[in-house]
């Protein structure tokens, strides 16, 4: 489970176990030995806390204002900006914290069916549940697409358990949700809400997509896609037909 061989050299990380792709089981197991309310469900669930945040945090999200952006966000109260510097004092912060940590979990995945507009995802965390989220979350690459896998587009660095400074600039709470499109990089302070990660991926994904002609959507499963499109056909239809009073 634990690999030698794999390294977060380049982003100066430099935990004693690095744990790579585990599987369900593994992160279970990592689960109910490191983490002391985790248990499992009657159902065979894991059961973990994400302690004070229990959502996303929409108010303590920024983007990282550069001009080649500027014009393709919709920027306001949720689409908030930032600069440059501040990024890389939370991304610092993010680093040095998960350099504390004995064991620190990534999970490489494919975000994206389609093999020509997918992006390949790097999760860097320091919870077992945060790795079996996006385990479950993300497109999981075969043993040969992982060992070919490289560089990932975006990289995540989850260092929730760790408060952001709320006298940082730009900065209004203990939590920090910041996405850099220049440097490709996420980084999350202060919310251990694993569904950050996911609406961290899909903004990525709404951005990139429609500049590329391709439509994004969350559908999660054929059941709930045949039924949105039912819904969507009747509209037309209805629309077409003029039958809306």
């Amino acid at each position: 489970m634990s690999e030698t061989s794999f390294s977060l050299e380049e982003y100066k990380i430099h935990p004693r176990t690095i744990i790579r792709n585990a599987s369900p089981s593994d992160l279970y197991k990592e689960a109910l030995t490191y983490e002391a309310d985790a248990t499992i469900s009657s159902s065979g669930a894991l059961i973990v806390s994400s302690y004070e945040k229990t959502g996303r945090s929409p108010k303590d999200k920024r983007i990282v204002e550069y001009p080649d952006i500027m014009e393709d966000v919709w920027w306001g109260d949720i689409n908030i900006g930032m600069d440059e510097e501040t990024f890389m004092i939370a991304r610092g912060r993010a680093i040095n914290y998960l350099n504390t940590c004995e064991r620190v979990y990534v999970v490489d995945g494919f975000a994206g069916w389609d093999p020509k507009y997918r992006l390949k995802i790097r999760i860097v965390a320091t919870r077992p549940y945060h790795a079996l989220f996006m385990h479950n979350m993300l497109i999981r690459p075969s043993p040969e697409e992982l060992d070919d896998y490289g560089d990932p587009d975006y990289v995540i660095f989850n260092a929730g358990r760790f408060p952001a400074n709320p006298l940082t600039k730009h900065m209004t709470s203990r939590t920090s949700v910041e996405l850099s499109f220049d440097r490709k990089e996420f980084v999350i302070l202060g919310t251990e809400y694993a569904g950050e990660m996911k609406k961290g991926v899909f903004t990525i994904m709404n951005y990139i997509m429609p500049k590329q002609g391709v439509l994004i959507n969350a559908l999660f499963s054929k059941q709930r896609y045949r039924r949105i499109c039912s819904f969507v056909f009747w509209f037309i239809w209805n629309w077409q037909n003029h039958t809306f009073n």
